[in-house]
């Protein structure tokens, strides 16, 4: 279980660093993806779930 919440560490962490260092830059980012159409959004979702479950099988014991 602690590596799961070591996972959810890192992630809050990148998460964290646009918003904190690029706060400018991060705002016209947030604004530029909610201007996009939904099934755009779901393309980019669905290629992120893809790579995240990809790594997860490339990495995993």
């Amino acid at each position: 279980m602690s590596c799961w919440i070591w996972g959810l560490a890192v992630v809050l962490l990148l998460e964290g660093v646009g918003p904190l260092l690029f706060p400018e830059q991060w705002r016209r980012m947030v604004l530029n993806l909610s201007a996009l159409e939904a099934p755009v959004l779901r393309r980019v979702g669905g290629a992120l779930v893809t790579a995240a479950l990809v790594l997860f099988y490339i990495f995993s014991p």
